[in-house]
């Protein structure tokens, strides 16, 4: 029996057109694409947002503030860096321009005044004393004659005034003689004035053959050897830079001082005879006893400081020319028992934290002071510099902050402090 028409309606209805199925497939797809790339995107932003937002994170090194050294001792004043220094201090070259033939130092060779430290090529300088030599001989030899001239002429004279006496010559003859002795007499003059001459001449060059031979102006040590044997060497640079302007150079080693550079600001604890301790970068452990020279009296614009100078009370072999140096200025103990509390009004106030950590921001000198993962901005007032070290007011003891801050560092930075 034939199915019933409107079942056969409602089955046709039913069935899925496969071009609709396709379609409906591409649309699901899509879908599902875009919210794929509209959920990433989220995340992306997000992400961004939640790094722009929490700022950069800074590898940092950490410090402490802590109170100035004990070191130093209770009569200390003031403390300032510098450099030991030879006051006494020459690089020795030859007087004229020659060829090195002998250089007789090496560097640490302890010489003393006079010795011979170098000898140039002298042949032509031998000559010339040669040369002057034999016009000195030759001078006083027609010296000589003159002489035997004049003592010639001196007894003609004596003879004729004996013989005009008794009318035996005339007086034209006696005139004649008296005249050939001044003659004489004059070129006898000249001739001496030769002969110095000739003389000055001989020590002219034995100066300059003295020159060929370099000596040291002063006893002291060999700190550097600057010419070779077969070099040109000249008191003046010259030769386009193929001449030497000196041999060596050499150092008094009980000339050596100390010069610090103070900040002016403190210069006024600072006196002439004042004593001071001295500790080498090299051996730390090493005090060194010391007294101040003077304070040369200028200051240099550029760093507010003056110069002071520091003798050394107790030479050493160990302590060398442009040593790195720490000197502590003492109080004079006549002051220093005056009381406790003199000694803490002129010690130094405030804790010492690495020069570094201090930076300027917005024209204000400031630390960061670490709090957790952060570090934040803490103004301080900077004082007297320590070697690497700084004196600081505004923080306390034991505040843990950045030793060397980036230059991009903010307030509030998140930092990780690397473990030393």
């Amino acid at each position: 029996m034939p199915p019933d028409p409107d079942k056969r309606l409602l089955l046709e209805q039913l069935r899925i057109d496969p071009v609709h199925r396709e379609e409906h497939k591409t649309s699901s797809r899509t879908w599902w694409i875009v919210a794929g790339v509209v959920v990433a995107i989220a995340l992306v932003g997000a992400a961004v947002a939640y790094f722009v937002l929490r700022g950069p994170r800074f590898e940092v090194e950490a410090a402490t503030a802590a109170p100035p050294a004990a070191s130093a001792g209770p009569t200390a004043i003031l403390q300032a860096t510098g450099y030991v220094t030879a006051r006494r201090q020459a690089t020795v070259s030859a007087q004229i321009t020659g060829a090195l033939t002998q250089v007789l130092i090496e560097e640490g060779e302890r010489v003393t005044a006079g010795q011979v430290l170098a000898k140039l090529d002298d042949t032509a300088q031998r000559a010339a004393l040669a040369q002057s030599v034999a016009q000195v001989q030759a001078a006083k030899a027609i010296l000589v004659q003159t002489q035997a001239q004049l003592d010639q002429s001196r007894r003609d004279l004596k003879r004729n005034q004996d013989l005009i006496d008794r009318h035996l010559v005339s007086q034209q003859a006696l005139e004649t003689a008296d005249t050939q002795v001044k003659t004489t007499e004059a070129q006898v003059a000249s001739q001496v004035r030769q002969v110095e001459l000739a003389e000055a001449g001989q020590r002219g060059a034995q100066v300059q053959l003295d020159y060929t031979t370099v000596r040291a102006p002063f006893t002291g040590v060999v700190t550097a050897k600057a010419a070779q044997a077969g070099e040109i060497v000249s008191p003046i640079s010259a030769g386009g830079g193929f001449t030497r302007t000196g041999v060596g150079t050499i150092v008094d080693m009980d000339s050596l001082e100390i010069e610090v550079d103070v900040n002016e600001a403190y210069i006024n604890r600072v006196r002439a005879n004042q004593p001071a301790e001295a500790v080498l970068d090299a051996y730390p452990d090493w005090t060194i006893p010391a007294h101040v020279i003077a304070i040369v009296p200028t200051a240099d614009r550029s760093k507010a400081t003056v110069k002071v100078r520091i003798a050394i009370d107790q030479k050493d072999p160990r302590i060398l020319p442009d040593m790195g140096v720490r000197v502590s200025f003492l109080e004079d103990a006549a002051k220093s028992g005056a009381g406790a509390g003199s000694q803490a009004a002129a010690a130094p106030r405030g804790l010492m934290v690495p020069a570094g950590a201090i930076v300027e921001r917005d024209g204000h000198s400031i630390v960061f002071t670490i709090e957790g993962d952060h570090a934040h901005a803490t103004p301080v007032t900077p004082g007297q510099t320590y070697g690497d070290l700084r004196q600081v007011e505004g923080l306390t003891t034991g505040t843990r902050l950045v030793r060397a801050p980036p230059a991009d560092m903010q307030d509030g930075a998140r930092i990780v402090v690397n473990k030393q």
